[in-house]
């Protein structure tokens, strides 16, 4: 499994920015109120943050200690961390294009509403940071026999 990279991460977060925008601007242009999201939200992102890295905690530990781990629990949390670093990217970007909207209106936004969308950002990035921290504790090394090649042809005039 390869690591995630940056590109990825940066292209999700401006094809979210843009959603985000969109929804804001099809909300106004609809007569509807601007979407404001929830301060639980931020709050959430913190919570998988904070799984992504106890979940991947003791795979690193038990590379660090040379035990050997169930490499299905390490792909797990791998994948736990590679989904999380994903979302966080999405919801940063989504918070990044409500928040452009906001402020390109002629009209002064309420604190609310920035405070919530800085709060998403801010929360967001910090779950990029962590799930990447996560998936880099879920590097296992490589094993010795994988140098090795497991079917080796019969060499020529040999073996009889």
């Amino acid at each position: 499994m390869r690591r995630t990279s940056a590109g990825v991460l940066a292209v999700l977060a401006l094809l979210a920015a843009g959603a985000g925008f969109l929804l804001d601007h099809l909300l106004t242009v609809t007569g509807r109120a601007t979407f404001t999201p929830s301060l639980l939200l931020p709050v959430l992102l913190l919570l998988i943050a904070a799984a992504a890295l106890g979940v991947s905690w003791p795979v690193r530990r038990s590379v660090r200690s040379g035990i050997r781990i169930d490499p299905f629990r390490a792909l797990r949390a791998a994948t736990l961390a590679r989904s999380s670093s994903l979302l966080g990217a999405i919801m940063a970007g989504f918070g990044v294009g409500l928040l452009v909207f906001l402020l390109s209106r002629p009209i002064d936004p309420q604190v609310g509403s920035t405070v919530a969308m800085l709060a998403l950002i801010g929360s967001a990035i910090i779950l990029v940071i962590a799930a990447l921290v996560a998936e880099q504790f879920c590097t296992l090394p490589k094993d010795p026999d994988d140098s090795e090649p497991r079917d080796r042809a019969p060499e020529p005039g040999g073996g009889r």
